[in-house]
């Protein structure tokens, strides 16, 4: 996410280093570069303007302390910027006092908006919510029936007339939710390739007539500066209540995101970070912040960690280590927990350094599929115990798991390795692999 700013950025700081004062002169250079940057990111040209000049005000004059740099002191103050620009804190979803609390999402029709209704609906009920989705786009075509195939993946109700009044259906919806005990309304609205007076009209009136708790504006990431445009309009017919930023695990620039908040107003609440029903963050202006910089997000990591982490295999997990009785179906077991937290360059973009550290060079994600499809090529005996594993087994495992004899080879080195490290460590404390994956502890 935002990779390419975050590279200009690491550029920018890096004429800093070695002075021992920041004055107009040494800081001007790199606060042309940082402009650039923004701009170069789509970010909008007034804000990136406001933005340059309130790090000029901060960073001019300010004193190195000796155990930090002007570089430092530099990214410092853009932090805390970047955080102020983005909005300071972190917006929650409201709730009604008398359920059902209704959610409308908005925006124009390729946005993300049915895939995001289907991620909320997923989000709202991981944290003990009981939704409902429901179909109002009437317009598009199999928009229904892909909302009914979101719904059923994560075994939530979903509310459809079929074509119709979408003013009606949503408030029928209302009904059939307190029906069902639903305390949530996700209320999918219908969108269109540019904005228009019938739609704004049409949604005006679903508006009015249910009187959603919440607007969410849901806003493609990877259009920059017309994402921002199209908010701007939306919000000025819709007053909508916060913004959600689709796409962004693409090649997005980034303008969209440090722009829409300053340009509307409106606070961004939600971060859809990939296709899966899972991929979608909570929007923390200070992690998001840390992310542009190159300074890691170890939290959300952990989170992620503690949410996909089934704690019963972590204890055992964590005595199997402690006894050096580590094997590869528990080896398996970790590659796969891993998989279901995100793809390897978005984890490795959240550790601090990393980035920089990577560069331009991708991580080998078939790579986890190649040491997976082997470990289950093995017998469970197998697994258990790898030194029976002679030529001939390993030239089944090989074949049967569509790699060179060569690959079984080095992932068992790799994994005998590992053994021998654990057994050094044997009897020491292994807490924090009981929370997270190994390779990521």
């Amino acid at each position: 996410m935002l990779e390419d700013l975050t590279q200009k950025l690491e550029s920018a700081f890096k004429k800093l280093r070695g002075y021992g004062k920041l004055t107009e002169a040494n800081i001007a250079d790199s606060l042309k570069e940082i402009r650039r940057a923004l701009l170069e990111a789509d970010v909008n040209y007034k804000v990136a303007k406001d933005f340059v000049a309130a790090v000029q005000e901060k960073a001019v004059g300010e004193e190195v302390m000796r155990s930090v740099t002007p570089g430092q002191l530099v990214v410092k103050i853009v932090h805390d910027e970047m955080v102020r620009l983005l909005g300071n804190s972190v917006m929650q979803v409201k709730t009604a006092g008398i359920p059902p609390t209704i959610l409308m999402l908005s925006g124009l029709q390729g946005s993300g908006k049915t895939t995001f209704a289907g991620k909320l609906a997923s989000y709202l009920k991981k944290s003990g919510r009981k939704p409902m989705l429901v179909a109002a786009d009437v317009y598009r075509p199999a928009a229904i029936e892909q909302l009914k195939v979101l719904g059923r993946s994560i075994d939530v109700p979903v509310y459809d007339e079929g074509i119709g009044d979408p003013v009606k259906i949503a408030f029928n919806a209302v009904g059939a939710a307190r029906q069902k005990f639903c305390d949530t309304i996700v209320l999918d609205t219908a969108g269109r390739l540019h904005i228009d007076q019938a739609m704004m009209d049409e949604l005006v009136n679903v508006k009015n007539r249910v009187r959603p708790h919440e607007i969410l504006f849901v806003a493609d990431g990877m259009t920059g500066q017309d994402a921002v445009n199209t908010a701007t309009e939306f919000a000025n017919r819709l007053d909508f209540d916060g913004v959600v930023l689709t796409k962004m695990d693409g090649d997005a620039r980034g303008g969209a995101a440090l722009s829409i908040r300053a340009v509307t107003g409106k606070p961004i609440k939600f971060l859809s970070i990939g296709e899966k029903l899972d991929e979608i963050e909570q929007f923390h202006p200070d992690r998001i912040a840390s992310r542009i910089l190159g300074m890691g997000d170890v939290v959300t990591l952990v989170e992620k960690a503690q949410d996909t982490f089934d704690q019963e295999k972590a204890k055992k997990l964590e005595d199997k280590l402690k006894k050096a009785e580590f094997d590869l179906e528990d080896f398996r077991d970790q590659l796969q927990q891993i998989k279901k937290m995100g793809s390897l360059e978005s984890l490795l973009k959240m550790i601090p350094g990393a980035g920089r550290q990577l560069g331009n060079v991708q991580p080998d994600e078939r790579g986890l599929v190649r040491v997976e499809a082997i470990i289950n090529s093995m017998t469970r005996e197998e697994r258990h115990n790898p030194r029976i594993l002679n030529g001939n087994r390993r030239k089944r495992i090989a074949a049967g798991s569509g790699t060179r004899v060569q690959d079984v080879n080095q992932l068992m080195n790799q994994f005998q390795q590992m053994r021998k490290m654990m057994k050094q460590m044997k009897g020491k404390s292994f807490k924090g692999f009981g929370g997270m994956p190994m390779g990521l502890a």
